[in-house]
């Protein structure tokens, strides 16, 4: 069953890749614009795609930094404690309704009364843990890793790695290594020999960020 139910992904991501085209620059899906990125930026994340054989391969990567910070912002919700709004942060809203069409409208934004004590407390104690957590970081290294996706329009790659990504031709670093990971020709211990990213990392790009 299980290889049945990839050869059915295979024809599908085949399918899709016949039916829908990307335009490409120098074989990339480019999606996001590098236009304001300075030489010296510090990287986040992208996403990008390429065409290996006759099927496309979609890449979200992170740089380690992004998945640190991450991190921190989850530690400062832990330490915050419970949300009083948890999720309902639209239930007492007004809702703001467009025309759509003569009889009908949609929903395309809703005010939202002011918070109660109860939640302004909340988030100045989540954004005071923050700027500490911020400041001083906390113990939690992220290395390098990848992990394939078989999806019905692509390959999916999530991939983390130490590099930097401020115009499409750093892009294309990210797309290369992706590549040569899913063929097989090369690892990510091989290519960041026993890298690390935690607080030291962090602090010292303080100035930067």
């Amino acid at each position: 069953m299980k290889l049945e139910r990839f050869e059915r992904l295979r024809k599908a991501q085949k399918a899709y890749h016949r039916r829908c085209k990307w335009v490409m620059k120098n074989g990339i899906y480019v999606i996001h614009s590098y236009d304001e990125k300075k030489p010296d930026d510090l990287s986040w994340w992208s996403d990008a795609g390429f065409i290996l054989g006759d099927r496309r391969v979609m890449v979200w990567w992170q740089h380690p930094r992004f998945v640190y910070a991450e991190a921190l912002d989850e530690q400062a919700r832990q330490e915050a404690g419970h949300s009083p709004v948890n999720g309902r942060l639209f239930d007492d809203g007004i809702p703001n309704h467009k025309p759509v069409g003569r009889s009908r409208k949609k929903i395309i934004s809703y005010t939202v009364p002011p918070g109660t004590d109860e939640t302004r407390q909340y988030y100045d104690r989540l954004d005071t843990i923050n700027q500490r957590l911020q400041k001083e970081g906390m113990d939690f290294t992220v290395k390098p890793c990848w992990q394939r996706e078989c999806l019905s329009w692509a390959t999916g790659v999530e991939l983390v790695a130490p590099l930097e990504v401020r115009n499409e031709t750093e892009l294309e670093n990210v797309i290369d290594l992706a590549n040569r990971l899913l063929r097989g020709q090369t690892t990510l211990e091989h290519e960041f020999p026993g890298y690390a990213y935690g607080r030291e990392q962090w602090l010292q790009e303080q100035d930067k960020r």
